[in-house]
């Protein structure tokens, strides 16, 4: 029997609306898998899409959206523990959680179980790997362990990070979050590589038509460092660049179109990436209507 369900695929894809009318079909709630959907009024450029969680008259609860300020630099554990509260929340209101998005990080912590802990800075410690290069660093890393996942290696920032956290739980034989035990049924939704951009460039000029431009000049005017608002990437990494002078509107227009289409091809790689570690997606054409998706993924729910 399973007590949740996931939704997946690539930017575009169309997952938030279909979500929120399958939770209005089967009592559920939305739980967010998005890294960036977490930030308060960063809403037109992570694609929130609020309208969508408003199915016949009737609101959809969501959980993990607009819960911290922008600036915060969240990682994957504090998403996990967010995760668990949200999923025990759901379950104990006899509702069906339904999790949905598209960042390959958050969505494989969760089904394939990261084990993670939280773990202070150790600064002795980063002086210390400040005088290793770049491959013994990946060679102790790896002395601890299989690599959770290849991000860990592409900065030395996340390889530091990597290294405290398996130092510290080697040293203080720590126990690893607890996530509740859950059965997860996971739908993917599949557009072939045109379609997906066809729907990316559609998307992006809606955005900027609803003010995308203007929502990041409030954040800068708020006092928000242009250097953060470019550390969340995409959308928030170019327009700030558009709007500090780095850029004209033509260039960030075109960068930005091109880096959601590249973004969108490392999501379904990560997917891919899930599949080979054993976490079963059943994938639906994105092509087939809406109500064709809710009703194939019925029709599995039942089976």
């Amino acid at each position: 029997m399973h007590n949740l369900i996931t939704i997946l695929g690539p930017t575009a894809a169309g997952k938030t609306s279909l979500a929120a009318k399958l939770a209005a079909l089967i009592n559920g709630e939305i739980i967010s898998a998005d890294s960036r959907q977490l930030y308060k009024r960063m809403d037109i450029g992570t694609g929130k899409d609020l309208s969508d969680y408003v199915v016949d008259g009737v609101s959809i609860p969501y959980h993990l959206i607009d819960i911290v300020e922008p600036g915060v630099k969240y990682n994957v554990f504090e998403y996990m523990r967010a995760f668990a509260v949200a999923f025990t929340s759901v379950i104990d209101k006899g509702k069906i959680p339904i999790f949905s998005g598209g960042s390959g990080m958050y969505l494989d912590a969760i089904l394939s179980g990261y084990e993670l802990s939280k773990v202070p800075n150790d600064n002795s410690l980063r002086e210390e790997m400040s005088n290793l290069s770049f491959d013994k660093l990946i060679q102790r890393l790896k002395s601890y362990g299989p690599l959770h996942n290849i991000s860990d290696i592409t900065s030395d920032e996340r390889l530091y990070r990597a290294i405290e956290i398996a130092e510290f739980q080697f040293k203080n034989r720590v126990s690893s979050l607890e996530i509740p035990e859950f059965n997860s049924i996971n739908f993917g939704i599949m557009y072939n590589l045109d379609d997906v951009r066809n729907r990316i460039e559609k998307r992006l000029i809606q955005r900027i038509d609803e003010g995308m431009v203007d929502e990041v000049k409030r954040l800068i005017d708020e006092g928000l460092n242009p250097d953060d608002l470019i550390y969340y990437g995409l959308e928030y990494k170019f327009v700030t660049n558009y709007i500090t002078g780095k850029v004209n509107f033509k260039q960030m227009y075109n960068q930005l179109n091109i880096a959601i289409g590249q973004f969108a091809k490392k999501q379904m790689t990560w997917f891919r990436k899930m599949e080979k570690k054993g976490v079963k997606i059943i994938w639906i054409d994105g092509q087939i209507s809406e109500s064709e998706k809710i009703a194939f993924m019925l029709s599995k729910l039942k089976s």
